[in-house]
């Protein structure tokens, strides 16, 4: 039998990944006091049903003192055993509070204070939990659709995973550097095809720019060094806790040079054991204002 704990930052994704699970076949328990945990176990190993797939959802709402409980009880249990592996989902402070404004929730430790302080006190509170986690996911930047992406990899595929999510992000400089980023890249010192007639109305994901910027030394020799870098500090920064890495690439208008570079960078990664996707921010923008300085006129 396959037991998830499913737990985590309050606005991190919890309720989503119980609804991804329960569709993928789990039987899906919430919010189970904490002190019934060891007999709950106990039951669906003993079910003449033969459950094979179980997830039981913990979060703050059972109390303070229950999540040291039951950080202590899922040692215990795993000690004594039992095979349980814990799931922990966590998200950036300024994201927790931006999804907790859209949906008018109160978050469960704000008692009428301060969001953001209510959303560390739970991250403290957490940090017993989050280091028994045989998975950490990282929901800062993820659509419920690539949330649901990795969950079906991890618990459906039964494929290996890692603690590390790569993120690669290409942007225009005049649209402003991405808020999120964790390093930025600019590559406006490479070739433009902006100023070639045929390539001009074509983006980074087109074979044409994408030859045409790649064909120049100075991209191979860019993307070597980007990859060498990054192979020396992802294993240094999950040394340190970090299971997230936002990388952006601008170039001008974030259409041709850092989309081909954010495309480049994103195939050196896709096959490796980190979780990884790419996102072109700005790639239709100069499109869509020309379409609105036209209608103007």
């Amino acid at each position: 039998m396959r037991f998830v704990v499913v737990t985590g930052m309050s606005g991190a994704g919890r309720s989503s990944v119980m609804r991804i699970l329960e569709d993928d076949g789990y039987f899906c328990v919430d919010n189970l006091p904490v002190s019934l945990l060891p007999t709950f176990i106990q039951l669906t190993e003993d079910s003449s049903e033969q459950i094979e797939r179980v997830a039981l959802g913990l979060d703050i709402r059972g109390g303070r003192t229950a999540l040291k409980e039951a950080a202590h009880i899922l040692k215990n249990l795993k000690e004594e055993g039992y095979t349980l592996e814990i799931l922990f989902l966590e998200a950036s402070t300024p994201v927790i509070v931006k999804r907790y404004k859209e949906t008018r929730r109160i978050h469960p430790l704000s008692s009428g204070g301060r969001m953001d302080t209510a959303i560390e006190n739970e991250r403290e509170l957490l940090a017993d939990l989050k280091g028994q986690a045989d998975f950490i996911i990282d929901t800062t930047t993820m659509l419920i659709r690539e949330l649901k992406q990795e969950i079906d990899r991890i618990f459906v595929e039964e494929e290996n995973f890692c603690n590390f999510y790569l993120t690669f992000v290409s942007f225009g400089f005049k649209y402003g550097i991405p808020s999120d980023a964790d390093l930025v890249f600019d590559v406006r010192f490479l070739p433009n095809p902006f100023y070639i007639e045929n390539l001009k109305p074509l983006t980074g994901n087109d074979k044409e720019v994408f030859d045409y910027v790649m064909e120049s030394d100075k991209a191979k020799e860019f993307l070597g060094k980007m990859k060498d870098m990054l192979d020396f500090l992802i294993p240094n920064y999950m040394i340190e806790g970090k299971t997230q890495l936002v990388i952006a690439i601008g170039c001008t208008g974030g259409k041709h040079r850092s989309v081909t570079l954010t495309n480049a960078i994103h195939a050196e990664f896709e096959n490796t054991e980190y979780g990884c996707k790419k996102e072109h921010r700005d790639i239709e923008k100069d499109r869509l204002r020309n379409i609105c300085r036209s209608q103007e006129k």
